[in-house]
């Protein structure tokens, strides 16, 4: 095996770190003193150097603008941002985009492609379902009825819902089929409500009645939604490593500095003992991401699925991110909830990971249905 990223890929990494290098994780709003929302929208001076750097369209092909990349370069730059909790859309746009690009019709494409690469139009993806526990396909339905489709149903916790110009809703049909449905922001037979992340980011609460979309709005390929979702898991993961990687580092250098006993406590065994663990995890997480990564970049045959290694990341992101972020606290003290430190933006951050991959638990059982139904020679 050969884990050497390419050129490219590491290009666009060494892009980001540039433009992350200017966002300052203190000054990132904090969810513990701000009621409500910490912000009305995500931070468009970063989204638009962002898009300066050609980093908004990195899996576009050229003749939309985009470098051509693969979800493996996308899950560099992702975790490039979560290390300094940049509040940009850059996940649920660059996802729904490729998903347009990948599967949508040519006037879907020339309608939104160019545009969202060039950070003039953000997209997202209600991917949490009714309760944020149940399939989000399952969630809506969608009729056909003469050239339209009639969408009704309900999508909580909706990321920039408030923000996006388009929203990619999954949705199943009366045959069992699921669709991708491109729901224009206020779009008539839509309602949304304002819903708040552990992050304190405004989330949407979408409900859909009656909503009529044309049938070029409506992405009926099989595998769209597929695909998508789990591209999204996917870039969650890199996401909760980035950001599991940025508290260990600010752990080491805390517990490298405070003294007892005229001893750093880095030094004492309880507290090595605890970071070489979390340590472990984050090896774990960063070899299960690129694993699922190169799954879905390459389309190569496995043993199992590409959801098998999709769900096998979501089991160690969910449960790594939560550990690395509950012994950083434990080993700051107090000082790890101080709201003059930034420790305390990067837990929040990391529940809302957490909650978004789901259960690992839930991931074990879809791992094992995977296995009953394709069993390992």
């Amino acid at each position: 095996m050969d884990f050497t990223f390419t050129e490219e890929q590491q290009a666009a990494a060494e892009a980001a770190r540039g433009v992350f290098a200017g966002v300052t994780p203190d000054a990132v709003p904090s969810p513990a003193l701000t009621p409500g929302a910490v912000a009305d929208t995500y931070d468009q001076a970063l989204w638009a150097t962002l898009a300066d750097a050609d980093l908004l369209s990195l899996l576009l092909e050229t003749r939309y603008g985009g470098a051509g990349l693969d979800a493996i370069a996308l899950c560099l730059v992702l975790r490039e941002s979560a290390r300094v909790l940049a509040r940009v859309p850059l996940l649920e746009s660059s996802a729904a985009a490729a998903a347009v690009q990948a599967y949508g019709g040519e006037e879907a494409k020339a309608g939104l492609l160019a545009r969202a690469g060039r950070g003039e139009m953000v997209l997202t993806v209600a991917a949490h379902g009714r309760t944020g526990h149940d399939p989000a396909e399952q969630a809506v339905t969608a009729r056909q009825d003469g050239g339209t489709w009639v969408l009704d149903g309900v999508q909580t916790a909706v990321p920039w819902a408030h923000d996006a110009d388009v929203t990619l809703v999954p949705a199943h049909t009366g045959t069992g089929r699921t669709v991708l449905a491109l729901v224009p922001r206020g779009h008539e037979g839509t309602v949304l409500a304002e819903q708040f992340s552990t992050s304190g980011e405004r989330l949407g609460e979408l409900r859909l009645e009656s909503a009529r979309l044309a049938a070029r709005d409506v992405i009926d390929t099989d595998g769209a939604w597929e695909w998508l979702r789990d591209l999204l898991a996917t870039g969650t993961c890199a996401l909760a490593l980035g950001l599991g990687e940025r508290v260990l580092r600010m752990t080491s250098d805390y517990t490298g500095k405070r003294e007892q006993f005229g001893f750093p406590i880095a030094t004492f065994q309880a507290v090595a003992v605890q970071a070489a663990d979390r340590y472990i995890d984050l090896r774990a997480m960063e070899a299960t991401l690129w694993q699922a990564a190169w799954r879905i970049s390459s389309g190569a045959p496995g043993p199992l699925p590409a959801a098998g290694d999709v769900a096998v990341a979501k089991i160690w992101a969910a449960e790594g991110v939560r550990r690395v972020v509950q012994t950083a606290q434990h080993l700051h003290g107090g000082f790890g909830a101080d709201v003059d430190y930034p420790l305390h933006r990067y837990h929040a951050w990391a529940k809302h990971l957490e909650l978004s991959l789901g259960p690992a638990s839930a991931h074990e059982e879809t791992l094992g249905d995977l296995l009953a139904t394709h069993p390992l020679a």
